[in-house]
């Protein structure tokens, strides 16, 4: 699995765990059982939606100082499971240049949203890497 369709793959999880009130290990046990959910072989999937959900409230905190104009709770689901993902890379993940996480968070946006979307995460991820 590469690591682009290993990102695909927790992008759904994310996005997944918005909607449920279902503990981490339900969620990725019900991706195994329903589709077809392969866990890459160095534990990227696993270790990062854990990551993601054990460093919520800093990454959530990180989105809202830098949106511009918006709420945290206006964002789309796509593009908020996709900013989750990219911001935990960019604070956790040091073998991932963030150029390569901003260009997979955009073209994540752009396979499961608006052209504009991911224009607006764009935006959202080089205001957090500027700072």
């Amino acid at each position: 699995m590469t690591r682009t369709e290993a990102r695909n793959e927790l992008f759904i999880l994310i996005f997944e765990k918005q909607f449920s009130e279902s503990t981490l290990e339900d969620i990725v046990l019900s991706a195994k059982e329903s589709r077809d959910f392969s866990e890459d072989k160095d534990g990227y999937i696993i270790s990062s939606f854990n990551g993601v959900y054990n460093n919520l409230e800093m990454i959530d905190n990180i989105i809202a100082e830098n949106l511009v104009g918006w709420t945290i709770d206006r964002i789309s689901k796509v593009s908020l499971a996709v900013l989750r993902l990219a911001l935990y890379e960019i604070k956790f993940v040091d073998e991932i240049p963030q150029s390569v996480t901003i260009d997979e968070a955009v073209e994540l946006c752009k396979k499961y949203s608006t052209v504009e979307d991911a224009s607006f995460v764009n935006g959202v991820l080089g205001s957090v890497v500027r700072a």
